[in-house]
C-alpha cells in the first residue's frame, strides 16, 4: 500500500463530544493506524496534542474562536430584543463562526503536497476557508473533499432557514471542492443538483473493537435510554415523556436521558421517578451505559437530508431501537417495548458499512478516481 499524505481540517475534534468531532478523530486515527502520513489542523483543547502523537499524527491549532460570542441577558423586553440579535447576527452573517473562513484560510498558507484534504464541517465556515484559499497554484491536495454531516442551504431541522446569499456562497465552495461527502443517501437532495454528481455517501465510521460491551442482565425493571440533544417541534420528546408519565404506575421502568439540551425534558418530569436526566458523557463511556440496558431509543429528524448520527452507535451496540418520529408517537410501540416486545424494532441495516476501516478506504478511493478523471 503506498503511503498517502492526508490532511484533515475540522472545528470539532478530540476532546470535543459532537458526531462532526467523532468523524474527524475517528478518520485521523484510523488513516494514522493504516500507515499514512495525517495532519490535522483544528483548535488546541484538553490533551489533543499527547492525543495526537498517542495516536501516530501531527497536530497544528488554527488559533481560537476570539471573536466575542452574542449572549442573551436582561429580562422582559430587554431579554427578548437580546434574543433576537443573537439570533440575527448567526442568521445573517454565520457570526461567529465565520471567524472559520479567516483562520482556515490562515493555517494553511504553508500546507501544501497532500493527497488528500478533508475538511470536515459543521460549521460550513470551514469548507468557505478551503475554498477561499486552495487555487490552481495553492492546491494544498491533489484531492479535495467537503464532508458534510448536515446541507447549510438545504437542512430541515432548523427553525429558520439561511438567507439566500448563502446560497451563493454554497454554489462558489461546491464548484471548487473536488468531492462533496454526506453520510446517508437521504442527504443528497439537501444539496444543489448541479453538484449530485460531485457527492458520494460515505456513512459515519467508528472502530468497533474500541468499545467495550457490558454483560447484560434484564433485571425487574425495563432500562433504556437517549443519549443526543433535542429540537422543539421537531426531535421532540414531549409527546414520549408524557406518555410515559400516564403508565409510570403500571409499568417498571427507567428512562435514562443525556442531553446537552435538558431545558426541553426537565419541565414535563418533575415528580417522576422513573425519568432521569444526565449530563453528556463521553462515547465510550455512554456506549457502555447503554449496552447494560434492555433498549435505545431514537428521535427522528423532519425529513430525509438529515440522520440522526447515534443510529450507527445503536446499530454497533445491536439493541433494540424505539422509532419516535415527532407528531407522530404510537402508544402501542412503546408499550410493548414496556412488555420486553421488541418485534417492532426500528432496524439498522449492514452494520459493517460503519467500521472505520471500510470508511476510510471510501476516502482514499477518491484519490485515485480524481486521478483517473
Amino acid at each position: 500500500m503506498h503511503r498517502k499524505k492526508i490532511l484533515i481540517v475540522s472545528n470539532g475534534f478530540y476532546p470535543e463530544i459532537s458526531p462532526r468531532s467523532f468523524r474527524a478523530t475517528e478518520l485521523a486515527k484510523e488513516f494514522a493506524r493504516q500507515g499514512h502520513q495525517v495532519k490535522v489542523i483544528s483548535h488546541e483543547r484538553g490533551d489533543v496534542r499527547e492525543f495526537s502523537a498517542g495516536n501516530g499524527f501531527s497536530f497544528q491549532d488554527m488559533g481560537p474562536m476570539s471573536w466575542p460570542k452574542p449572549a442573551v441577558s436582561g429580562t422582559g423586553l430587554k431579554r427578548l430584543f437580546s434574543r433576537v440579535i443573537v439570533r440575527l447576527t448567526t442568521l445573517l452573517f454565520e457570526y461567529p463562526n465565520i471567524q472559520l473562513l479567516f483562520l482556515v484560510n490562515r493555517a494553511l498558507a504553508k500546507e501544501s503536497g497532500f493527497d488528500l484534504l478533508i475538511s470536515v464541517a459543521v460549521p460550513y465556515p470551514i469548507h468557505w476557508g478551503v475554498a477561499w484559499f486552495r487555487s490552481s497554484k495553492h492546491p494544498v491536495a491533489t484531492t479535495w473533499v467537503a464532508d458534510c454531516g448536515d446541507p447549510y442551504m438545504g437542512q430541515e431541522n432548523d427553525t429558520f432557514k439561511a438567507p439566500f446569499y448563502f446560497g451563493w456562497v454554497e454554489k462558489w465552495f461546491c464548484r471548487k471542492a473536488d468531492y462533496l461527502s454526506v453520510p446517508t443517501k437521504g442527504s443528497i437532495g439537501g444539496y444543489y443538483p448541479e453538484f449530485h454528481y460531485k457527492i458520494k455517501v460515505i456513512p459515519q465510521g467508528f472502530r468497533f473493537e474500541d468499545y467495550q460491551m457490558a454483560d447484560f442482565k434484564p433485571s425487574e425493571k425495563v432500562i433504556f435510554g437517549y443519549g443526543g440533544m433535542f429540537i422543539p417541534g421537531k426531535r421532540d420528546p414531549k409527546e414520549l415523556i408524557e406518555f410515559l408519565l400516564t403508565v409510570e404506575e403500571e409499568h417498571q421502568f427507567e428512562f435514562h436521558i443525556y442531553t446537552s439540551t435538558p431545558q426541553w425534558v426537565l419541565p414535563y418530569i418533575a415528580g417522576s421517578k422513573s425519568i432521569f436526566v444526565h449530563s453528556i458523557v463521553g462515547r465510550t463511556e455512554l456506549m457502555h451505559e447503554f449496552s447494560k440496558m434492555d433498549f435505545v431509543v431514537n428521535f427522528t429528524n423532519i425529513g430525509t437530508s438529515q440522520t440522526p448520527s447515534k443510529l450507527i452507535d445503536y446499530a454497533i451496540l445491536g439493541k433494540p431501537i424505539l422509532n419516535v418520529v415527532t407528531g407522530q408517537l404510537r402508544p402501542a410501540d412503546v408499550l410493548s417495548f414496556l412488555d420486553r416486545d421488541f418485534s417492532n424494532s426500528y432496524a439498522v441495516t449492514d452494520r459493517e458499512q460503519y467500521r472505520i476501516e471500510n470508511v476510510a478506504q471510501l476516502f482514499l478511493n477518491l484519490i485515485d478516481e480524481t486521478r483517473e478523471r
